[in-house]
């Protein structure tokens, strides 16, 4: 079995998503039904889009591990409806109750669906700086999830983790070694990676991308996420990777669109700022080899601006 999974995940490609797909599991106010990926982890793949009404804020994926001793969930989810109805998605699979939730970083997508997990007492697990990131953003947040979600908001209020870690936490539970690891700066403050050695699989949240864009803030330094990406995360030599957005791959896949396109923009970046360019000019730096990917016509132009704000710096 697990030979024909790892022929399967060989031929992933981009074409298995679109943004333009408004719903793939009308009968939830999730986007998709999870799916069991390896035997015992199952995600549930959100929309490739940005967050809106229609697909309730499932714009990230939802992902659980089913270990024989409990049921560890990734990711709190953008509203308390979002994670009450995985929670129901988790009892139809199993009957082992949900023992710990991680929060993959400090975003709404990730922490809001909190209020639920909260409310039925799962202790709720984040690094640091991704609880630190909330605490201080969580009200824009909400608001933010609200405009959006209007009566699917119903219910959510803002719950950070009960517990915090910096570097690494680790869990033996049923037939599974659950690491969940920071491994250095990269998306977004506080982004951790769930590592399942004995499985050679990573739950990589926004540490790798593959079918959207990646998108780059403000506090997203670019040169930092490539020394994370070189130095830790293609260490793990993860057979599987379940991103923080997109199906389930393998690393040539998201390296193809998380590494190599940073370095691809930096280049294109580099080669503007080295002929005299200025940032209205840096905006439309060719990207047209990732122009196929879902959110490029969002993001590809801010991209570009913010990584030229940031090499003027370097």
């Amino acid at each position: 079995m697990i030979r024909s999974l790892m022929i399967a995940v060989a031929f992933v490609t981009p074409a298995w998503a679109s943004e333009d797909i408004a719903d793939q599991y009308p009968q939830s106010v999730l986007y998709s039904k999870p799916v069991e990926f390896i035997p015992g982890v199952y995600s549930a793949i959100g929309a490739t889009a940005p967050p809106t009404y229609e697909n309730s804020g499932h714009n990230n994926n939802l992902s659980f591990i089913v270990t024989g001793e409990g049921v560890v969930v990734v990711n709190g989810g953008a509203a308390f409806v979002l994670a009450e109805a995985l929670h129901k998605e988790i009892q139809a699979i199993t009957d082992q109750p949900v023992t710990l939730v991680f929060n993959e970083n400090g975003q709404g997508h990730a922490m809001l669906g909190n209020a639920y997990w909260s409310e039925i007492g799962v202790p709720i697990l984040a690094h640091s700086d991704a609880a630190a990131e909330f605490e201080e953003y969580g009200p824009q947040i909400l608001e933010g999830m609200k405009r959006y979600n209007q009566d699917k908001a119903e219910g959510t209020f803002l719950a950070g983790p009960t517990e915090t870690f910096d570097d690494e936490y680790v869990i033996e539970m049923g037939d599974f070694r659950i690491e969940a690891k920071y491994l250095g700066p990269a998306h977004s403050p506080g982004d951790i990676s769930i590592w399942l050695p004995n499985q050679s699989l990573v739950i990589a949240g926004d540490m790798a991308f593959h079918e959207r864009m990646l998108p780059i803030f403000q506090d997203t330094y670019t040169a930092d996420w490539l020394e994370t990406w070189d130095n830790e995360f293609e260490a793990l030599n993860a057979t599987y990777v379940i991103p923080g957005h997109g199906h389930p791959t393998n690393m040539d896949q998201v390296r193809r669109y998380t590494r190599d396109y940073l370095l691809y923009l930096r280049t294109r970046i580099q080669e503007h700022m080295d002929a005299g360019g200025d940032l209205t000019e840096a905006y439309y730096v060719d990207q047209s080899p990732y122009a196929h990917l879902d959110a490029f016509e969002e993001l590809a132009t801010k991209n570009a601006g913010r990584v030229f704000e940031q090499m003027e710096f370097e």
